[in-house]
Formats: structure tokens, C-alpha cells, sequence
């Protein structure tokens, strides 16, 4: 029997199966229990409604609750955590310190991640100076970078209660240190949909051989509809794993397989109701046709010479400056959500590549001309007024050198730290050349414009047109929302 014949003969079964008296005896009897559960979930305010006018199309563009600054967001979080010491938050008083005795008020009542005993002052190991017409610190790390400071605001003053980088990496990208939370772009494709049906509205490319600690969960849908979950493309092999039709299945074949199972599908949702049936079929046709759009939109050989030259790309390969040039193509072809991960950051000291004052500068070197060209073409291209772009990592380093297990490490290092780091936004109404928060004169604790984490999701929502307080979803009996309990917009970096 042929491929076809064994897909047509699937089909028929399935839809026989509706019309038997043995199914017809089988949902009377499950259909008592559904009235029930349904009258249940009604009484617990169920979104069931709500995906129920969506059954056309989950990922449908939508009306935001007020005008929007942003139409998308381009959201750069370096995995394991850079040090704003030795980027942004100038200290040279810290410099004065360096290799003395850390003093006992800095430890007592604190928990490090790693620092054991009395660990010694470490100063910056990099060099600063002020730029633009806004003076703002930037050190020689990041030299093209530096260029662009008059166009992003920095908040120097974030804080966090997480000092390990899998619950940190949760609670930056969905609100909550625990598991199960949608994530950030879940919820933003859930509130807008996408204005590109031949796309996923939220695509995740990631960079530095491996993937955050918290692994998938950081781009994961938690229990917002699946069809809302980010989608990994790569940049090296087939942007997608199995985008291809297997041998011997023609196009034709292909889509005849999709309609009969999607059929099935429908068949299904008429029947039990449930909402990831509506996911099924919206991810079988939108698969379909990615078959076709993502392969265009992935190549980056067709991009001019210059633009490789500005990004530094390296067609074919997997790296941090292909994954900003696709993060363009993307949010020019109508992806709502584009997140990149990029891993390495972590610079405990524990060897070369970890070194503060070796492979954190290498890495910075890995960034520094993407971003700059990433800010700079799409604010060429007229994008970056509607294009929301965001770095940093998920917690800051300490003005400390560590010392694990109470001994000298090898090289340079800082150990994790929660009290005070640097994130920086720029474009779609945020300020330009502008810096909100102070720390103390070692960067150890935050002072003054303190940022907690979930601010930063609602003043994304906030540019998105979205009210952080109002965009829910009902789960379990209440209403959930990105920010969970807390949150506030940042108002004073808006424009």
C-alpha cells in the first residue's frame, strides 16, 4: 500500500469512528461528565471563550488595549549574567580597593552563590570613559557599541531575589523562579498575535554552544495554548528540524495529509472542546506553509555585502551576529517576538574562558559589533521607532572577587550577585541617551531608581499597547498575569 493510500485509509477510519453506534454510546457517556467539568470551569472564569472566538486563527493579529509605541520586541539576554562592572557602571572608587580585604558590612546577613569566608575587593578590569552628547559611561569593551549611547536608556539599578541562573533566568523571562509560567513572548503573541501568518509570531535563536540553565522553559507557553510557545530556528543545517518533506512526498501529498488531518482535528475539537485541538490544527497549517517562508527568510547570503561587513555574519555558521541580522529580517517580515539567547557569560574565574579579565572581554568582543549594527540598521530601515529592543542578562556580578570554598580561584572572577546590575532598552518611546538609577561608589548596592524584575515585562507590555495589570489569563480558578503580583512601568525612560 503507497504512502497516500495509507494516509487517505487512516482518514476514512478516523471519520467512521464518529458515525459507529459504539462511539455514539461511548460521548453520551463522556458527554454527562464534559457538561459537568464545563459548568465547573465556567464558575472558575475559563478562557475557554476566549479560544473559542480565536478558533479561526489563534495567531491572528489583535487590537492592543491602548495605542502601542512597539509593534515588536527584539529582547538580547546574555545567559549567565555579564558583569556591569566592567561595562556600564562606572566605579573608580572600586579601583581603589582592588585586592584589599572585603569589609565584613558587605557579607554580613548576604548569601553568595559561590564566596566563602572574606573574599578580596576586585576592580574594574576595564577602562571607561563618557560618550556622546549624553556622557554616558561605557568602557572599552565595547568601543562600537559606545557609538550608539545617545539612542538607549540604561538602568543601572535592577535588582533581583535569585542568585542562581536557572530560577533567575525564570523569573527574568516568566515572571516567576518556578516552572509551568508562560514566558514573556508567550504571553505577548497571546495578547497580539502576528501580523505574519507564514511565521511563528515568536521566534528564539540561540547562540554560544548550549542553551540557558533553565533550558526550553524560558520560551515555553507554561499553560497559556501551546500554538503560543516560542519556535527555536537555527542558523546552521535546517532552520527548523524536519521542515523538509521526507523522500518520496510531494507538496501535493503534503497538504492533502495536512486537510485530512486537520479534519480529524476539527472533527475532535466539535466533539471534546479542547482547546489544544485548536493549537494542533493552527500549528499544522502554519508548519505547512513555514516550509516555504522560513527557509527565504533564514538565508542571510542574500543580504549585500556592507550589511555582513556591519554585522561581521558569518553565513552558515552558529553566532550571535547571524542570530541579530535574522532578528531584522524577522521583525521586518512581521514576527511579533524575536528572543536571543546567547550563552557564556558567566565569569567565575574557574578558568581562562571564565576569566573577568580574558573571556569576558572575548565575549564582549562576540556582541559588540551585532548590536551596534542591530541598532543601526533598523533605526536606517525606520524600524526602531516601532521596534522595542532590550538587553542584559539575569543577574549582576559582585564588586568581590570570588573566592570558592574560601580559596583564590585561578583567574579573575565575580561571583553572582542580586543587589544591583545593568539592563539597557532602546527605540519604540523609550528615551534616548538616558540613565535611570544609581548605585552605591562600588556598585554593590542599588540606591537610588531601583528596577525589580518584573518591571521590565510591564513596561515592555506597557509599549506594546498592554496594561500588565489587565492582560490575564484564567488558570486554575484565577486569573494569571506576566507580572504575577507585582510589577510597575518605568515610566521615568519613557518619552
Amino acid at each position: 500500500m503507497t504512502k497516500h493510500a495509507r494516509l487517505i485509509k487512516e482518514a476514512n477510519d478516523q471519520t467512521l469512528r464518529y458515525f459507529t453506534r459504539r462511539h455514539f454510546l461511548t460521548d453520551c457517556v463522556k458527554g454527562l461528565g464534559a457538561a459537568a467539568f464545563s459548568s465547573f470551569l465556567a464558575s472558575c472564569g475559563s478562557s475557554t471563550k476566549t479560544l473559542l472566538d480565536l478558533a479561526g486563527n489563534p495567531m491572528a493579529p489583535r487590537v492592543p488595549q491602548f495605542p502601542a509605541r512597539a509593534k515588536a520586541v527584539i529582547y538580547l539576554h546574555m545567559a549567565g549574567a555579564p558583569s556591569q562592572l566592567e561595562l556600564f557602571d562606572y566605579k573608580p572608587a572600586l579601583q581603589k580597593l582592588h585586592n584589599q580585604l572585603c569589609p565584613p558590612s558587605l557579607l554580613e546577613g548576604k548569601k553568595f552563590a559561590f564566596i566563602r569566608g572574606v573574599p578580596k575587593m576586585l576592580g574594574p578590569q576595564a577602562v571607561f570613559s563618557q560618550h556622546g552628547e549624553s556622557r554616558a559611561w561605557v568602557s572599552d569593551h565595547l568601543p562600537h557599541f559606545a557609538t550608539m549611547a545617545d539612542d538607549v536608556s540604561f538602568l543601572k539599578a535592577v535588582q533581583t531575589d535569585q542568585f542562581n541562573h536557572g530560577p533567575a533566568q525564570l523569573l527574568m523571562q516568566t515572571g516567576s523562579a518556578r516552572l509551568g509560567r508562560p514566558s514573556i513572548g508567550s504571553w505577548v503573541t497571546y495578547g497580539l498575535g502576528s501580523e505574519n501568518d507564514n511565521l511563528p509570531g515568536f521566534v528564539v535563536l540561540t547562540s554560544g554552544g548550549k542553551t540557558p540553565d533553565a533550558g526550553k522553559s524560558v520560551w515555553g507557553s507554561g499553560f497559556l495554548p501551546s500554538v503560543y510557545q516560542g519556535v527555536q530556528c537555527r542558523t546552521k543545517g535546517e532552520p527548523v528540524l524536519y521542515l523538509s518533506d521526507p523522500e518520496g512526498m510531494s507538496r501535493d501529498l503534503r497538504k492533502e495529509s495536512i486537510n485530512a488531518i486537520n479534519e480529524i482535528n476539527k472533527q475532535e475539537y466539535t466533539t471534546f472542546g479542547d482547546p489544544e485541538t485548536l493549537s494542533r490544527i493552527s500549528q499544522y497549517e502554519l508548519a505547512y506553509k513555514m516550509q516555504i517562508s522560513v527557509p527565504e527568510v533564514m538565508n542571510i547570503n542574500t543580504e549585500p555585502d556592507y550589511i555582513h561587513e556591519m554585522y561581521g555574519t558569518q553565513p552558515g555558521k552558529e553566532s550571535f551576529a547571524n542570530n541579530c541580522l535574522l532578528a531584522r529580517k524577522l521583525v521586518e517580515k512581521g514576527v511579533r517576538f524575536v528572543q536571543l539567547y546567547d550563552w557564556g557569560w558567566d565569569s567565575h574565574g574557574t578558568d581562562e574562558n571564565l576569566a573577568i579579565d580574558y573571556g569576558f572581554r572575548n565575549k564582549c568582543r562576540e556582541i559588540d559589533r551585532p548590536i551596534t549594527a542591530l541598532l543601526q540598521d533598523l533605526k536606517q530601515r525606520g524600524l526602531l521607532d516601532e521596534t522595542l529592543v532590550v538587553w542584559g542578562g539575569e543577574f549582576g556580578r559582585t564588586p568581590m572577587q570570588e573566592n570558592r570554598d574560601g580559596k583564590d580561584m585561578p583567574f579573575l572572577g565575580r561571583d553572582h550577585h542580586v543587589e544591583a546590575f545593568t539592563m539597557w532598552m532602546a527605540g519604540a518611546g523609550i528615551k534616548k541617551g538616558f540613565s535611570y538609577g544609581e548605585t552605591d561608589e562600588i556598585g554593590y548596592a542599588a540606591v537610588k531608581g531601583k528596577v525589580a524584575i518584573n518591571d521590565i515585562p510591564a513596561t515592555i507590555l506597557q509599549q506594546l499597547g498592554f496594561d500588565h495589570e489587565k492582560l490575564t489569563y484564567q488558570f486554575q480558578g484565577r486569573p494569571f498575569r506576566l507580572t504575577d503580583t507585582g510589577g510597575k512601568v518605568i515610566t521615568p525612560i519613557l518619552s
